[in-house]
Parts: C-alpha cells; structure tokens; sequence
C-alpha cells in the first residue's frame, strides 16, 4: 500500500483492496478508481502535460491559457497561467456505471499530477 497525505489532498493505493483500489482527493472530495482507470487517467495527465509544456514556452507569464484534452472515458481542462494552473478532470463510464468529475485547484494541480506521476513510475518498476 502506498499512501501520501498532504493537507489538501490525498493519494494512495492498496491493490488488496480489490477492484476500486486507487484513491484520489482534494478539499473536500475523494473518488476511488480501479487500476485501469488509474492508468488512463495518468496517460491523459501525461500527454495533457506534453502539450502544455509545448504551449508554455510561448506564453507570457501573465497569460491565460485554457488547455482541453478528451480520451476515450476522460476530458480535462487546463487553466490558469504558464506558472500556475487548475485542473478540472471529468471521467464517463462506458459501462455506465458511475460517472464523476475532479478539480484540482491552482494550489494543489501541479504536485498532484507530479505525485500520480511518481505512483505510476513506482508501479512500473514493480511489475518489471
């Protein structure tokens, strides 16, 4: 089981939990995610984060930017400045079992996409 706990916003996984065994929240919401979920989710984090570190050296400091991205179960929007951005993550079953939206706030957007980063890394070195 890996768990971090920061005063805004939570992270952890426990494979022996079963199906929904990833949990992610921030203030006031947390929302549970099955492995698979877990992993598309950090695939549109990643190429979201690859087009916007493309747009950011374009960017002005004090400029807006609004970045969407839509995958198969995901859309995300972007927003904010070069320097600090929200992130706002709605997910649609295809079973249509459950559906939920995410939002990240400025504070907190950048060192949770970092931090599901680093999860996903330290899966991939299990399963190797």
């Amino acid at each position: 089981m890996e768990f971090k706990n920061k005063e805004s916003w939570r992270l952890s996984h426990d494979f022996k939990k079963g199906k929904y065994c990833f949990l992610i929240g921030a203030n006031n919401w947390a929302v549970e995610l099955q492995e698979k979920e877990f992993i598309s989710l950090y695939e549109l984090i990643y190429k979201l984060n690859n087009e916007f570190l493309i747009l950011k050296d374009h960017l002005m400091d004090q400029e807006l930017v609004n970045l969407e991205l839509e995958t198969l179960n995901w859309y995300a929007e972007l927003e904010g400045t070069k320097k600090n951005w929200s992130l706002r993550i709605v997910f649609e079953s295809n079973d249509e079992t459950r559906s939920f939206e995410m939002y990240w706030p400025i504070q907190i957007a950048e060192t949770l996409c970092i931090e599901i980063k680093k999860m996903w890394e330290s899966m991939q070195k299990k399963h190797k």
